[in-house]
């Protein structure tokens, strides 16, 4: 009798440059649709005023700018980010992903491509006194330029002359840059890797001292509130196409994906987590297509607006589908800030409501490590600290639920885990 031998197809890895190419279609895609979508002309007045304005949150660079004008500036904020990956000499990883989509996404409604720079230097110059690469905390100094609205508000609102203004804003963004690092490092010990925002976590304490210092030296900052609306067909149009976009290549890229996307849905997603290291790129891209659509179809069920804060909420939630989210652990977290919405004293159509809701996945890790039930008391929570605890630095800081991520993982975590640890005594297994 003759024996066949099973051959298994294996797909090639990809190589570092084909890596590079197809993250750089990301912000492509959108740059193509932003140029299409208004005149130069018009861009260019767009850009100025988005760079003009002040950034504190919530300023809605789709209404402030356009359209156009807002995918341009996020675009160009992606490929300088990828660029400088690129330079570094280093890998794709997960973390990676999650960086470049926190750019985007927030290069919608707060950072563009002036106000991040004098953070990232302050980046470098921690990186360079403690004799390190740079490619060791650039991912820190992507993040940390959640406090972006700082640097505009000094340069706007100091009162001194233009040049001292900006000499101001240099050392105010460098003092945050070589802050950040070390502090990101130490706030991790209190949530113990169960809210993904961690570096937003740190940027919060950050805005509240320097926000703190502003008021006693008499600094007015005044309130921002800026959201677009009218735009949900086109938005879900091109966020959708996009998604299915990122599912295709996910599923060329890797033989095996649905098996290993099934085996990032077992994963509780603690913070460190990589999909990419652990299930490969395209299990990866998959499970952000899947968690893109899922949340851009949420923020159109629930009748709120797709628009430059909404989509870098979703933004959010697509990059860290590369180092801890999937369906199973952000669904119970989203569905805990709409169940808060039916009792609560806001709506869920209201801005921060819709953007806690998105945002609120950060304690996905929560629901993966503890369970449905905990997921969505942990959102329900989220929503009432997120809700709340902006008014103690103004909006100064883009990744406000950062902030109540950590202070909702830091005082929930403990509890559960000592109510965990009382049952396995009662049950002798410890």
């Amino acid at each position: 009798m003759k024996h066949t031998r099973k051959v298994t197809l294996k797909s090639k890895p990809l190589s570092r440059n084909m890596q590079f190419v197809i993250l750089c279609l990301f912000p492509a895609y959108f740059m193509l649709i932003g140029l299409f979508f208004q005149p130069l002309p018009e861009i260019l007045e767009g850009l100025y005023t988005i760079i003009t304005e002040p950034d504190l949150l919530i300023t809605d660079y789709v209404e402030l700018g356009g359209i156009g004008a807002a995918l341009v500036n996020a675009s160009i904020l992606t490929f300088v980010s990828i660029g400088i990956v690129y330079f570094l000499k280093m890998e794709i990883t997960g973390a990676t992903i999650t960086s470049i989509f926190l750019m985007m996404g927030f290069s919608l409604f707060g950072k563009n491509i002036v106000n991040i720079w004098f953070i990232l230097l302050g980046v470098y110059v921690y990186a360079k006194y403690h004799r390190e690469h740079l490619s060791k905390y650039i991912y820190v100094g992507f993040y940390g330029t959640s406090l972006s609205p700082i640097i505009t508000q000094v340069i706007q609102s100091s009162g001194l002359p233009f040049i001292l203004s900006l000499a101001a804003s240099v050392f105010v963004g460098i003092a945050i840059g070589f802050v950040l690092p070390a502090l990101a490092t130490h706030v991790f010990s209190m949530h113990k890797g169960y809210c993904l925002y961690n570096v937003g976590f740190a940027a919060g304490i950050i805005a509240t001292v320097i926000v703190s210092i502003f008021k006693s030296f008499g600094l007015t900052i005044e309130a921002r509130y800026i959201w677009s609306s009218g735009n949900n067909t086109f938005f879900m149009e091109i966020l959708i196409s996009f998604f299915i976009i990122l599912i295709i290549i996910g599923m060329i890229t890797e033989h095996d994906f649905f098996t290993k996307y099934k085996d990032i849905l077992k994963h509780p997603g603690i913070c460190g987590t990589d999909y990419i290291v652990e299930e490969g790129l395209g299990a990866t891209l998959f499970n952000m297509g899947i968690n893109g659509i899922l949340c851009t179809l949420y923020v159109i069920a629930v009748g709120s607006e797709l628009n430059g804060a909404t989509m870098g909420g979703i933004f959010t939630i697509v990059g860290f589908s590369a180092t801890g989210k999937h369906l199973r652990n952000i669904v119970p977290v989203i569905l805990g800030v709409y169940l808060a919405s039916l009792i609560k004293v806001w709506n869920i159509t209201d801005p921060s409501a819709i953007l806690a809701a998105l945002f609120a996945t950060t304690h996905a890790p929560i629901a993966g490590r503890f369970g449905f039930w905990a997921g969505i008391l942990a959102g329900f929570i989220h929503s009432s600290v997120a809700l709340s605890i902006g008014i103690v630095y103004e909006g100064m800081n883009l990744y406000n639920n950062g902030f109540a991520g950590g202070i909702v993982a830091a005082f929930l975590v403990p509890v559960i885990l000592s109510i965990e640890d009382r049952r396995a005594r009662a049950k002798g297994i410890r």
